[in-house]
């Protein structure tokens, strides 16, 4: 499997930089083509269509062909999505809500048909929540967003790879903290990845994509006291 778990970052509103270039020219080299076919699925955001705008420039730039899963595919046309994911060399899955994204991933079999890419050799990105989709679980902001706690909380994944990770690392202090306080209960090593960087993995094999020299990724894990080690 050929994966990009992106920790965040901008991809492009208004004016901005694109933040994560360099990871999306990495995915696109881990494609293997000159030019790719790009999905990419916005079913975590409630603004999936402007979302698309910044997606689809940054890699038609890169000299893909990208195309979009829309929401009212995904309830209505079964054959529709089932063809954009089978015709798709690379698939980049945003962020938003990790909740509402999972759940519509399993209500409509998405899940299958990702997986189906994915042993076919189809890279597959997610950041933020995309990226906590496509592992083992994710500290996630999702039952705050909904106003269900107060608290961050781990998220069961799809677990296309065997790996707890946290997105938006460094960005937020009040995260990390409770990540500390909540792996004093709990036997996980988690990944912790900052915006602007990616955990790149290829057939089980793990190195980092930064597209910030200051960016990183580091293991996380307590034994007696927190441990934070620089991947």
């Amino acid at each position: 499997m050929k994966l990009m778990l992106i920790g965040g970052g901008e991809i492009g509103k208004g004016n901005s930089s694109y933040e994560t270039l360099d990871i999306d020219k990495e995915i696109v080299k881990m494609c293997g083509k000159e030019n790719p076919n790009v999905l990419f699925i916005g079913l975590a955001s409630s603004f999936a269509d402007s979302y698309y705008d910044y997606v689809k420039k940054i890699f038609k730039d890169l000299n893909c062909n990208p195309v979009y899963l829309k929401k009212k595919n995904v309830t209505k046309n079964p054959d529709i999505v089932k063809n954009k994911i089978e015709s798709a060399d690379i698939i980049y899955i945003g962020g938003g809500d990790t909740i509402k994204l999972k759940d519509t991933v399993l209500e409509y079999g998405i899940d299958k048909l990702l997986y189906d890419a994915a042993c076919r050799g189809c890279v597959i990105a997610g950041i933020s929540a995309g990226a906590i989709l496509l592992a083992k679980s994710g500290f996630s902001d999702s039952y705050i967003l909904r106003g269900e706690s107060d608290k961050y909380q781990f998220i069961d994944g799809l677990g296309l790879v065997d790996l707890c990770i946290c997105p938006h690392y460094s960005s937020n202090l009040l995260k990390q903290n409770e990540l500390k306080d909540t792996l004093q209960t709990l036997d996980y090593k988690v990944y912790g990845i900052d915006d602007c960087c990616a955990l790149k993995i290829v057939d089980g094999e793990i190195s980092v994509i930064k597209s910030k020299n200051d960016a990183n990724a580091y293991l996380c894990e307590y034994d007696d006291e927190y441990i934070e080690s620089v991947i």
